[in-house]
């Protein structure tokens, strides 16, 4: 009998499960993460204005684990030891044939005073402290921004940013004390969003200066205090900071003993194993849409394996996301052959239709 093993239960990890068992594969899968949970985070840029409450974003696996006959180790991975083929995790030792990394990254969280900022996609409480501390304001500084992986610039999570800060902007005019903000965003990046193409910058630079957003680019950061962040150029005043920093690889990785890009990601081919390094241009993003993708392409491999026939399945390089501001949304796909982007208010209602339709498998 052959035992895969899956790491993580979010975006890939819940995609390699429903691909393997409706490609007919019936042995044994074992899924191991922290919690039987599958967390949407796209969501939380509609925290603040209430339309999002915890419940909505995270889902029980429960039912599904059951329905799709998984295995459930509870805990953390640890180490793996690939000459006896065997995980460590946090409570117990897991055997295994094949295993599918889909545990996702972490955040780099080296800046000085970064523990001033709200880290918001890291999950439910740092988004919910950061929209409990706006609804207590009156007034004042707030400010948005994102960095990279210096090592690794594609590791970032700038596109959520800009959907806390114009939704933010929306929402303070909903609540007729707009002119009582000031709204600041910051990047070391000078040209910020330029995975989506140079079009889609100059949009979103646009859409700031409409919005009476300031701008404060291409410097790198210094430090983030309670009521400032600073960066080799300037330092500016904020009351609230929201930032993202860069990603990195688990915090096992380094010892694994598996092959690594410089900034610390586990390196694989285009069949997405782990032996060489991911291709694809330099825009190529870090986001659900590709780790769907890459998750589908690694199980539907590991069946080819199981069968003795070579990897032949591969994933398509695309970026895919909604821009949400609350009430409108700016939808942008990007692949090697061309770039788009349309805005209109029917894309806010598609985002939210996509949650409900993506989510629906696993309630």
């Amino acid at each position: 009998m052959t035992r895969i093993v899956i790491i993580g239960s979010g975006f890939a990890g819940c995609t390699a499960i429903r691909t393997l068992r409706n490609k007919g594969y019936r042995d044994e899968i074992t899924l191991i993460s922290p919690q039987p949970e599958l967390f949407y985070f796209p969501s939380l840029i509609w925290v603040a204005n209430g339309q999002r409450q915890e419940s909505d974003l995270r889902i029980d696996l429960n039912n599904f684990i059951t329905r799709y006959k998984v295995n459930y180790v509870c805990g953390s991975v640890t180490g793996i030891d690939t000459n006896n083929k065997q995980l460590m995790t946090s409570n117990e030792k897991v055997d295994y044939d094949y295993v599918i990394i889909a545990s996702g990254g972490r955040y780099i969280q080296k800046l000085p005073g970064i523990e001033n900022a709200h880290i918001a996609c890291s999950g439910w409480q740092a988004t919910k402290s950061w929209t409990d501390k706006l609804a207590a304001m009156d007034g004042g500084k707030l400010a948005f921004g994102f960095a990279s992986n210096p090592k690794e610039p594609s590791a970032m999570r700038g596109g959520p940013v800009f959907e806390f800060m114009f939704g933010t902007d929306t929402l303070l005019k909903q609540q007729d004390k707009r002119d009582k903000f000031e709204l600041h965003f910051f990047s070391p990046a000078p040209r910020p969003g330029a995975r989506m193409g140079e079009k889609a910058v100059d949009r979103l630079l646009g859409e700031m200066a409409r919005r009476n957003i300031h701008t404060h680019l291409g410097s790198k950061m210094k430090a983030i205090e309670a009521s400032s962040v600073s960066t080799e150029n300037e330092t500016f005043d904020s009351d609230l900071t929201l930032f993202i920093p860069g990603m990195t690889g688990p915090a096992w990785a380094t010892e694994s003993g598996l092959t690594l890009s410089e900034g610390g990601f586990f390196k694989a081919n285009e069949h997405c194993r782990v032996e060489g390094s991911f291709p694809g241009p330099d825009w190529k993003p870090k986001q659900a849409h590709m780790a769907d993708l890459q998750a589908e392409a690694a199980a539907k491999n590991i069946l080819n394996r199981i069968k003795a026939v070579d990897d032949e399945y591969t994933f398509k390089t695309e970026l895919m996301c909604i821009i949400d501001s609350n009430t409108t949304g700016t939808m942008v796909y990007r692949d090697p052959r061309r770039t788009l982007q349309l805005k209109g208010k029917p894309f806010h209602w598609a985002k939210s239709l996509f949650e409900w339709n993506y989510l629906r498998p696993y309630r």
